[in-house]
């Protein structure tokens, strides 16, 4: 992901544009930047008053968090628990929507692994 253009260039883009020396696309041109970057910048400035760029990416917390508790308990009452009945049943007793790639996103985060059959050592003569 790109990282943010400098606060240097946003402060003598946006200064350029406020003293009236130039319009915002011909700020854009002159420091060679997008027009659209050049009047986001300006947009933000005259409605929030900052010059700092917007912070991007980061980590999303999973809203099934919250309901940790509750899922390990589901589980542990069925072990052969589907996900989709997992989600279907918070959504029936927690009203929180969920669905099963997220279910199994949340269960690997926090090291639960399902395997459908016990560990066996490769046939040597057989196709496995």
């Amino acid at each position: 992901m790109p990282k943010p253009y400098s606060q240097d260039l946003r402060d003598r883009v946006i200064d350029a544009v406020r003293k009236g020396a130039m319009s915002r696309r011909a700020a854009a041109r002159r420091y060679e930047i997008s027009e659209s970057v050049a009047i986001k910048w300006l947009e933000r400035v005259e409605r929030d008053g900052s010059r700092a760029p917007v912070g991007h990416g980061g980590h999303r917390a999973s809203k099934l968090m919250p309901h940790r508790e509750f899922l390990e308990a589901a589980r542990s009452e069925k072990s052969d628990i589907t996900l989709q009945a997992l989600c279907d049943r918070l959504l029936s007793e927690r009203d929180v929507k969920a669905d099963t790639s997220m279910m199994s996103r949340f269960f690997r985060r926090i090291g639960v692994t399902l395997k459908k059959r016990p560990w066996s050592r490769a046939s040597r003569i057989a196709r496995t």
